[in-house]
C-alpha cells in the first residue's frame, strides 16, 4: 500500500520557510545558488515550494539566527571555549538546512524504493492494455501517492503539453536521482531506439527494482545488528548489573553489615 506524501511531511518546513522570508534582506535575490544546493533541492522534493534561492536565504538567515543566539552561551562558556562556540555557532546554522535537506532526500529515495516495484507492475499493465506510455505514466501517476508518483504525473502531463518524452524523462531524474529510476529511464529510451516492447522491458525492471529493495532491506538489517548490540551492552547490561549491585547491598545492609554464610 503506498502512503501519501502528506503523511511525510517535516516540521522543519515551516521553520525553513520562515527563515528564507527573513533571509531575503540578507542576499539579493537576483543571486545564483551553488549548484549542489539545487540538486540538493531537487532530490528533496522542493520542501514547501522553496528554490535554490529561497533556502539560500533561508540559510543565511539561520547564521545570522544561530550566531546572535550563540553569544550569550559563549561569553559564558570558561576559557578559550568562548571563542570557538562564537564562531561554531554561525557555521552550524548555515549548515543546517543542508542536513535537513539531505536527511528528507534520503527519506524520499527509501520511499521511492518501496514504491517502484509496484508501480511498475501497473505501468506495464497499461502499456499491455494498449495505452500510450505518457498516458500510463499519467493515469499510474493519478491513482497513487508518493514522490515517484508526483513525478510520474508531471511527466505525463509536460508530454500532453508538447514536450518530447525523452526530455521529460530526463528532467525526472534531477529529481529523483536514484539509480533504479536512472536504470528505467536508460531501459525505456532503448526500448524506444530498438523497437523492444515495453511490457518486456517493464517486467525486467520490475524484477530488478524488487531485487534492488530485498537487497537493501538485508543492508540496512545486517546495519541494524551491531547497533543492537551497541545499545544491549551500553544500556541493558549495565543496568542488570546495578540491578544486581543493588540487591546485594540491600542484602548486606539487611544482615547488619556482615556477609550472609553460605551453605
Amino acid at each position: 500500500m503506498l502512503v501519501p506524501e502528506r503523511a511525510h511531511r517535516r516540521e522543519g518546513t515551516g521553520l525553513l520557510r520562515l527563515l528564507a522570508i527573513a533571509g531575503r534582506r540578507l542576499r539579493p535575490t537576483g543571486g545564483a545558488a551553488p549548484r549542489e544546493l539545487s540538486a540538493l533541492v531537487a532530490a528533496a522534493g522542493s520542501p514547501g515550494g522553496l528554490g535554490p534561492r529561497e533556502l539560500m536565504a533561508g540559510k543565511l538567515a539561520a547564521a545570522v539566527t544561530c550566531g546572535a543566539g550563540g553569544l550569550p552561551i559563549a561569553a559564558a562558556a570558561p576559557g578559550r571555549l568562548g571563542p570557538l562556540l562564537a564562531a561554531a555557532a554561525p557555521v552550524a546554522g548555515f549548515l543546517a538546512p543542508d542536513l535537513w535537506l539531505a536527511r528528507r532526500a534520503a527519506e524520499r529515495a527509501r520511499r521511492v524504493t518501496r514504491e517502484l516495484p509496484a508501480m511498475l507492475d501497473l505501468l506495464r499493465v497499461g502499456i499491455e492494455a494498449g495505452v500510450s506510455l505518457p498516458a500510463t505514466l499519467r493515469d499510474v501517476g493519478e491513482r497513487t501517492a508518493g514522490p515517484l508518483a508526483a513525478e510520474w504525473r508531471a511527466v505525463g502531463r509536460e508530454v500532453a503539453l508538447g514536450v518530447p518524452l525523452s526530455f521529460a524523462l530526463r528532467e525526472m531524474l534531477v529529481h529523483l536521482p536514484q539509480p533504479e529510476v536512472q536504470a528505467l529511464v536508460a531501459a525505456l529510451e532503448r526500448a524506444g531506439r530498438h523497437g523492444t516492447p515495453l511490457g518486456e522491458t517493464l517486467a525486467g525492471q520490475a524484477r530488478d527494482a524488487r531485487f534492488a529493495l530485498h537487497r537493501r532491506v538485508r543492508e540496512e538489517a545486517a546495519r541494524a545488528g551491531p547497533k543492537i548490540q551497541l545499545v544491549v551492552a551500553l544500556l541493558l547490561v549495565p543496568s542488570v548489573l546495578l540491578l544486581v549491585a543493588a540487591a546485594l547491598v540491600s542484602a548486606l545492609l539487611g544482615s547488619g553489615g556482615q556477609f550472609l554464610p553460605i551453605g
